[in-house]
């Protein structure tokens, strides 16, 4: 993507029905995807008031359009149901900004696109994990996410990134990788390819009951880690999901699945020390009790029993797209040192096969959260 002027990015806010005059703009965050600032105007009141700016990286997202009109629909579905229960819509979703003639994002002669969203102020947002109870309080606000939406005809969303957790797909791309082998790598990984392919039969458990009618279509996040939720500063609970980019249609166990893959692992995802990684149960079952309580009954009876198989798909997902970047030359995971994604696919092989140990104490765990709730 081509660098930012001043004018660039006045150019842009100009384009916007935004209040006030723009006092100050700066950059904001620490995401890697977007460009993101931080607007600043006072208001004819003369108090002030916050947007967000963002260049959507269309390298990355293809169809900016497509994902802005996934954004607004969903967006806008949330307002009316929050301010239906009585919510806060101005700040329990994100609010996209309409242009002067009433888009939902602009795109300028260098073919940048462009959105602003409402600030949500006095809210916080954590990085990491830091104790069980956000664990389990991240696992609410995305099953709250999930009860919200979970009339919202799904199938009327865009696939902005085709086949994202398709894991039949994904396997046969791997498996193209290792047929490749453009780098003769596949010798350095031959356990972890053996480990992979063992676990085809699994790869399609969920989408064939999908197919079938016999696990509903939903409205998923696809980015579910503690970061992209909002917290109020003042009570510290859950306020708002963010970074809707990647919201299309789904199963909910895509979001189940990472969240656990992500967060109930005890090591790092690049870990070189095997010996560290493994599923932490207590984690498990924190985040299945407060994902089932957010969700709050919006589940099938089906989608609750398969829980586990989506936290161990998710994983195995990520692995053989870790391991296929390996033979392929490290083309899409950023790296930093050699083998790092060959180190990446093998924490992912090692929670795999933690799990399929430890299956009859998830679903255990699972049935009770659920008997818990009824």
């Amino acid at each position: 993507m081509n660098n930012l002027t001043d004018a660039i990015i006045e150019n842009a806010i100009a384009q916007f029905a935004l209040e006030g005059s723009l006092k100050e703009k700066q950059p904001y965050g620490n995401g890697h995807i977007n460009d993101t600032f931080l607007l600043t105007y006072e208001t004819p009141s003369g108090g002030e008031k916050h947007y967000i700016l963002q260049r959507m990286n269309h390298n990355i997202f293809k169809n900016p359009q497509q994902l802005m009109e996934n954004m607004v629909h969903v967006t806008e579905y949330l307002r009316k149901i929050i301010a239906a229960n009585g919510g806060d819509p101005d700040r329990e979703t994100l609010n996209p900004v309409r242009t002067a003639d009433g888009g939902c994002y602009y795109e300028d002669d260098s073919h940048n696109f462009w959105r602003v969203l409402l600030f949500i102020e006095n809210t916080l947002c954590l990085e990491q994990v830091e104790s069980k109870k956000d664990f389990y309080d991240s696992a609410v606000a995305f099953g709250n996410f999930q009860r919200l939406l979970s009339d919202f005809p799904a199938h009327t969303l865009y696939e902005t990134i085709p086949n994202f957790h398709n894991t039949p797909s994904r396997f046969l791309d791997f498996k193209a990788a290792v047929d490749r082998d453009k780098l003769g790598r596949a010798k350095l990984a031959e356990k972890e390819i053996a480990f992979a392919l063992e676990r085809e039969k699994d790869t399609a458990v969920l989408t064939n009951l999908l197919k079938e009618g016999k696990l509903p279509l939903r409205v998923t996040h696809n980015d579910t880690k503690l970061n992209n939720i909002l917290f109020d500063a003042a009570t510290k609970k859950a306020l708002c999901i963010i970074d809707l980019d990647t919201v299309m249609p789904g199963l909910s166990h895509y979001d189940f699945g990472d969240s656990i893959r992500f967060g109930a692992s005890t090591g790092a995802e690049d870990e070189k020390d095997l010996s560290k990684i493994e599923m932490d149960l207590s984690l498990f079952e924190a985040f299945t009790m407060g994902y089932l309580e957010g969700c709050a009954g919006s589940l099938t009876d089906l989608e609750i029993e398969m829980l586990p198989m989506g936290a161990k798909l998710m994983t195995y997902e990520c692995g053989i797209r870790f391991l296929a970047d390996f033979l392929d030359g490290d083309v899409y995971f950023k790296i930093h040192r050699d083998g790092h994604n060959l180190d990446r696919a093998r924490t992912q092989f090692k929670l795999v096969a933690d799990m399929e140990e430890k299956w009859g104490e998830m679903a255990a765990i699972v049935k009770k959260c659920k008997e818990k709730l009824n």
